[in-house]
């Protein structure tokens, strides 16, 4: 055993961990987002966004509008996507996905900025509604090809303006020159009402197994490298001593 074998497994131990990191496609990046950035007080974004220089930032505050609409369940709502999906042999497809939304804004109750809830995709992170059935029970929606007893979805996300929310994004100007958060700089807006854990739990998925492997895989990756270093720093030690 030589402290190269040691860094060789170390590297590999943690490359494995990136790999099933980026399993997760799209939401990876997301969760990286959630997990690293800090709240920034929102006096500094609205200034950052009418100085028009482009940076993304994280904001934290109440979520606001005077053009809420009602769920079945009376709940204001300012945002809401349902996907109907069906399952193949490729996983889950989607075969429609409705969005409605108004404009809105998160803020402190002094001050507030809007969110571009146009650009929101793969960054809205709330814990979803589902309802399941078959294809046969989407009648003439049902793609065709697609026998009737195969698995159907709908999965429900809303986000209610009594929220509080976390909303990762660059601050700017819209076409009518309102001060807004939305996507830029490559990355995506996100959105999300709950606690960062609770989040990036959500985008892990209801199993344990990819979290644990990614962690311990991790863990061991670094401290192979770490014992590594060490050891090439005695043999140093020991051959100058010679």
């Amino acid at each position: 055993m030589t402290p190269q074998i040691l860094l060789a497994a170390g590297l590999l131990s943690i490359a494995a961990a990136v790999a099933i990191l980026r399993s997760y496609g799209p939401r990876y990046r997301v969760a990286r987002l959630l997990a690293t950035l800090q709240p920034t007080p929102l006096a500094e974004i609205l200034e950052a966004a009418g100085a028009g220089a482009p940076r993304y930032l994280r904001v934290d505050g109440r979520i606001d509008s005077e053009q809420a609409f009602e769920d079945a369940a009376r709940r204001p709502l300012v945002f809401r996507r349902t996907r109907v999906q069906v399952r193949s042999r490729g996983g889950w497809t989607t075969v429609e996905d409705g969005r409605e939304e108004v404009p809105f804004e998160v803020g402190d109750g002094l001050q507030a900025i809007s969110i571009d809830a146009a650009t929101l995709g793969d960054g809205l992170v709330v814990i979803p509604r589902e309802s399941t059935g078959t294809v046969a029970d989407l009648a003439d929606r049902a793609p065709e090809g697609l026998a009737p007893g195969a698995p159907a979805r709908a999965l429900i996300e809303h986000v209610s303006a009594v929220d509080q929310a976390i909303v990762l994004g660059v601050p700017g100007r819209g076409p009518d020159g309102t001060l807004r958060m939305s996507a830029g700089l490559g990355r995506p807006l996100v959105l999300t009402v709950l606690e960062v854990p609770e989040a990036l739990r959500i985008i892990g998925g209801e199993t344990r197994l990819r979290p644990v492997l990614v962690a311990a895989l991790g863990g061991t990756g670094l401290a192979l490298v770490v014992l590594a270093a060490m050891w090439a720093a005695a043999g140093v030690v020991v051959g100058a001593a010679g």
